[in-house]
């Protein structure tokens, strides 16, 4: 009856979730929201009054935050919404790759070599003509539900 070789294996990060839960109606413009599974930044929101069933509804337009596309949800605003754990960190470039992979200088010294140069047009031609100048450039690394990717630039100064 019992399979002697069976085993149940259970994998979990130390409690870092990606989201965590928050009210609709105390989320405001400017916050983050998670919409069809996407971290997005709020840049709308409006609350409909209560109707004849009840609940009212936030009517939310946020803006992907890796892709930059409009996504939109209604919420009954005492429900909960997913919201992402959105963190930027600041790296120093050190090397762009053939491939369109970066090098970037960690806080503690070591180096970060997992991420593409930025989809957006502008930015990434200021990365590479920043670079191609030498001049010391820091990017800034927005990071949310397992995804990481360069959204901002800093010119230092000449190396």
């Amino acid at each position: 009856m019992s399979d002697e070789g069976a085993s149940l294996r259970v994998e979990a990060d130390a409690g870092a979730s990606k989201t965590y839960p928050q009210q609709a109606g105390t989320i405001r413009k400017n916050g983050y929201i998670v919409i069809k599974n996407r971290p997005c930044k709020v840049v709308e929101v409006s609350t409909s009054k209560t109707g004849k069933h009840g609940h009212a509804k936030c009517h939310f337009v946020a803006i992907d935050i890796f892709t930059a596309k409009k996504l939109e949800d209604i919420v009954p605003s005492s429900h909960n919404c997913d919201v992402p754990h959105v963190t930027r960190t600041d790296y120093q470039l050190i090397d762009i790759s053939e491939d369109g992979f970066v090098s970037l200088l960690t806080e503690n010294g070591g180096t970060k070599d997992d991420l593409r140069l930025p989809t957006d047009d502008s930015l990434l031609t200021q990365i590479k003509d920043g670079f191609a100048e030498g001049k010391e450039l820091v990017v800034s690394v927005m990071s949310a539900m397992g995804e990481e990717q360069i959204n901002a630039l800093k010119d230092v100064g000449p190396k």
